[in-house]
């Protein structure tokens, strides 16, 4: 059969986290495969934050025009449920229904600083605990279950949540991050599970680390994990992880639910 190069085209999607990183790298994924997409954000200015861009607006409008395809900004924290309605309620009225959500979790936590310190079992204060379940585990639920609901009457749509090799392995001083993706990919295959008679898939995508600028500005890099190929044990490039995204929310998905990809060349390769 011949090899559609728009496969997605008509098609609308909700990239959350999508003005920088792999966000940004997930939505420009979606708009080359001829896919409207709604590219949404915490802060405006969240893309300069670590150097990737300037506004989410501007992050917005040079997707759009490099692929020839429709797309806004939108802002909101999706922690908060009012919100949530009212990004989607946007993306609806601007775009059109949505078939894909790519919901980018947690990218947003203390975005000047990190991820809130320290994030380990036995110290970590309270405030922290609940900004980082927040970010990673909450949203994820009230957007996913909201979004569902729509797709359920439509009978179609992708869910893809972004999850993190943490959540297989566990992290000695990340406890708090890897409990939140652990149970980030247990709700997605559970949503997998309930959308199946409607026809609605949903799959999580779980990088390891990976070269995006909150990641190059927040933590010393080993030099020796920054080559860019003839070697899995390096750090992804952006892309390498990004590119997934187009295995569950393109024809390749259309069979595909209840599944997480591992994207970390191989460095988590079984459960703890």
């Amino acid at each position: 059969m011949p090899n559609d190069p728009k496969p997605l085209q008509g098609r609308v999607a909700l990239v959350t986290g999508g003005g920088r990183g792999l966000g940004r790298a997930f939505a420009e994924n979606l708009a080359a495969m001829g896919c409207d997409v709604a590219v949404h954000g915490m802060r405006e200015n969240g893309p300069a934050e670590y150097g990737e861009g300037t506004t989410l607006t501007e992050t917005a409008r040079q997707i759009g025009a490099q692929y020839g395809v429709r797309t806004i900004a939108v802002l909101g924290d999706l922690t908060q449920a009012d919100q949530v309605e009212r990004v989607l309620a946007t993306v609806a009225r601007d775009l059109g229904p949505m078939y894909a959500l790519v919901h980018n979790a947690g990218g947003d936590i203390a975005a000047a600083g990190g991820k809130p310190d320290p994030n380990d079992a036995i110290m970590v204060k309270e405030v922290d605990i609940r900004a980082v379940i927040d970010r990673n585990l909450l949203s994820t639920i009230f957007v996913s279950q909201r979004v569902a609901q729509d797709m359920m009457v439509r009978r179609e749509g992708r869910i893809v949540t972004i999850s993190s090799v943490a959540g297989y392995g566990g992290r000695q001083n990340g406890a708090i991050y890897a409990t939140s993706k652990a149970a980030a990919i247990h709700y997605t295959r559970c949503l997998a599970a309930q959308l199946r008679p409607f026809n609605v898939t949903a799959n999580s995508i779980a990088p390891g680390d990976t070269r995006t600028g909150r990641f190059m500005n927040t933590r010393a890099v080993d030099p020796n994990r920054m080559a860019d190929g003839g070697t899995l044990e390096r750090i992804a490039l952006v892309d390498e992880v990004a590119r997934a995204v187009g295995v569950f929310v393109g024809p390749t998905g259309d069979f595909i639910t209840g599944q997480v990809l591992r994207v970390d060349g191989g460095g988590q390769c079984w459960p703890a």
